[in-house]
């Protein structure tokens, strides 16, 4: 599918600085790009690569646009006019029906604009909604419910009563609506204690490869609007997570945590259980949250790497600090009954 440039920088609320005529089929990247294609530009290390493109038009903000002597689309946001205009470019194509190998039950309800693969598995009760696309081998628990124009990549399992809002992504491996993990003791035996909640996904959602997300227990795991989830993430039950905050990858957050809206979580943060975090928290890369943040920030833990031989020097005074923080209280009482 082309475009003109001028349509896409309509598209995109832009304004074109060249040849407005100029015709673009795809995008690339910066190195990559050649004739009929357009590109990106949002500063810093890629200069060169700006400089030297052989793009035919590059999408650029008002404040870089001298720095190149292509066709250009001039928007506030190169990266989000960028993924818009991909998107266009790139439609996913439309299909519809049922394949004869997939197994439906006669009680679900699946829209004929939806699209069901190979091999998957749609149990009772199943409701399916306009444009829903459910590739290959996905499982549907009883009494699901999928939203308009959403889409379950290859082996995706949604358990029973399972609740996917609109425009919606979930990508191959994911596992919603799992048990989650809550046990009782009795005396050394762990005793199963029945998950009897739901998840509700909002609309807008995108989750990643095999990501998990456990029912609740009495009450429902909730991913609110807007919330993209990226591969490998472990979110217990009862979890809630406000409108439009990211996750990135091998992120764990432990039961019955409420997580605001805006945040960002980089990947490998561990969250424990039971906790509060307020609106626009942004915790960095593998940090431990133990404890509830009610103020919006950037927040961090754990040490960054080092040489190992420096680390374990450091490790070792570490260890040191409680009987070092006792001396110097001691050595100021003793300077202070001095004066």
């Amino acid at each position: 599918m082309s475009h003109t440039l001028e349509e896409l920088a309509s598209y995109v609320g832009g304004k074109v600085e060249g040849d407005a005529a100029c015709v673009i089929e795809n995008v690339a990247s910066l190195e990559s790009a050649g004739s009929r294609q357009l590109s990106f530009y949002t500063g810093g290390k890629y200069k060169q690569a700006l400089v030297s493109t052989k793009a035919d038009a590059i999408i650029i903000s008002e404040k870089h646009m001298s720095l190149s002597s292509a066709n250009l689309i001039i928007v506030d946001n190169p990266l989000l006019a960028f993924a818009l205009i991909a998107e266009k470019l790139n439609p996913s194509p439309i299909v519809s029906g049922i394949h004869p190998d997939a197994s439906v039950d006669p009680t679900a309800n699946i829209d004929a604009s939806a699209y069901v693969g190979a091999q998957a598995v749609i149990a009772a009760g199943v409701q399916i909604k306009p444009g829903v696309v459910i590739d290959a081998s996905c499982v549907i628990g009883q009494g699901c419910v999928i939203g308009e124009n959403s889409r379950l990549h290859a082996n995706v399992t949604l358990n029973d009563k399972t609740q996917i809002g609109k425009n919606v992504i979930i990508y191959s491996g994911a596992v919603i609506g799992s048990d989650g993990f809550g046990m009782a003791n009795d005396e050394g035996r762990w005793v199963k204690i029945p998950q009897l909640g739901i998840v509700e996904i909002g609309d807008d959602v995108e989750i990643g490869a095999n990501t998990t997300i456990d029912r609740g227990a009495l009450d429902n795991t909730v991913i609110g609007n807007g919330v993209k989830l990226d591969n490998q993430i472990q979110i217990a039950h009862n979890v809630r997570i406000g409108e439009h905050t990211a996750i990135a990858g091998c992120v764990g957050i432990a039961g019955s945590t409420t997580i605001g809206r805006h945040c960002t979580i980089a990947g490998g943060v561990g969250i424990t259980g039971q906790l509060e975090i307020a609106d626009n928290v942004h915790i960095t890369a593998t940090s431990l949250v133990t404890q509830s943040i009610s103020e919006s920030g950037a927040y961090s833990s754990g040490t960054p790497l080092q040489e190992n031989a420096k680390w374990q020097r450091n490790y070792v005074r570490f260890a040191q600090l409680d009987d070092m923080a006792k001396r110097l209280k001691r050595i100021e009482t003793e300077f202070k009954d001095k004066q």
